[in-house]
């Protein structure tokens, strides 16, 4: 037992030190941004679809690019636009008249990374292209249905004060993604350095340190990460109160229309691995849930009108479940 424990401790080691390396290459073109970062690096090594949400120009788009130039995958960036169809992102059938036949063009989500710029910005006909893409892994073009490769996440970025030419993300697209990350300002020395590297230095290239095999090595310790039968249970009330928050003591059940999914539950417990991975343990610590849970749920947990009225938001219903729910 203890050798399978050592062997165990050593792997989740040799991954940080991957994984660090990845950090310090995406950091070589970004400024600060760790939450950023880690929170990419999540999304990695989970291989799940994450969503950035901010103003313009906090790196998120640049942030995405950089992750891909550090892995050796395909990567593909889609900017998002009103006239898009689901042909240009999946692919379409082409008729070949001197060989009397169709010939499937594949689209450009047939690769590993794939950038969905301002993804709120397409119409529904697009997105639910996406959708089979991003829940199914896999495109239906004509009568065939193609498997995408593997891994494939969709990094996608929107932004929240524009309104002019964007679209509502459907309620089951927005489910998809693990993550929704809320990209903020840089600090002032953070801008400074900012402006020191623009205006005296060129930014290094990324180069490749991870391959899709490390990545998949990395992925499979994640079911070996210990959590408790109490932190699953802690999970648990976590998500069951934000659906009956009466049930918990929370007088916020006028201010939510709808709690989070199921899928929120098993992405907040993937994601809790995948932070102790990061931090270098074979366990979950509550923290871990803790500090990865606004990510996970404030994207799930949709509000009503008097919510909307009084300013609550779905941050303020979360801090109230996190100080509501005791920590085992």
């Amino acid at each position: 037992m203890n050798a399978l424990v050592d062997e165990l401790n050593e792997s989740i080691s040799n991954a940080c030190n991957k994984l660090r390396v990845v950090r310090e290459e995406i950091s070589k073109n970004l400024v600060g941004q760790t939450y950023l970062i880690d929170s990419l690096l999540i999304a990695l090594i989970t291989k799940q679809h994450i969503l950035l949400e901010g103003v313009p120009g906090l790196a998120k788009t640049s942030s995405i690019k950089s992750l891909a130039d550090t892995v050796d995958v395909l990567f593909k960036r889609i900017q998002f636009t009103p006239d898009l169809l689901p042909a240009d992102i999946i692919g379409t059938e082409l008729y070949l008249p001197g060989e009397g036949r169709f010939k499937v063009k594949k689209g450009p989500v047939f690769n590993n990374l794939i950038l969905a710029d301002e993804i709120n910005r397409a119409p529904s006909k697009v997105q639910s292209a996406l959708l089979e893409a991003m829940q199914e892994r896999q495109v239906t073009i004509g009568d065939e249905t193609y498997k995408l490769p593997e891994p494939f996440l969709v990094l996608a970025t929107q932004n929240p004060i524009d309104q002019e030419g964007t679209y509502q993300l459907p309620e089951a697209q927005i489910d998809r993604f693990m993550l929704k990350v809320r990209v903020d300002y840089p600090s002032k020395l953070e801008e400074k350095e900012i402006l020191d590297r623009i205006m005296f230095s060129a930014s290094d290239r990324c180069v490749k340190v991870i391959t899709s095999d490390e990545i998949a090595t990395i992925s499979d310790l994640l079911p070996q990460i210990y959590m408790d039968d109490k932190l699953e249970e802690y999970i648990v009330d976590l998500i069951h109160a934000s659906r009956y928050p009466k049930d918990y003591g929370l007088d916020v059940e006028d201010y939510i229309r709808f709690g989070a999914s199921p899928r929120a539950t098993i992405f907040l417990a993937l994601a809790s691995r995948a932070k102790a991975l990061m931090g270098g343990r074979s366990y979950v610590l509550p923290e871990d849930i803790r500090s990865i849970c606004f990510d996970v749920l404030r994207h799930r947990i949709l509000l009503s009108y008097e919510a909307e009225a009084e300013d609550i938001t779905a941050e303020n219903i979360i801090s109230e479940l996190l100080h509501k729910i005791m920590v085992p």
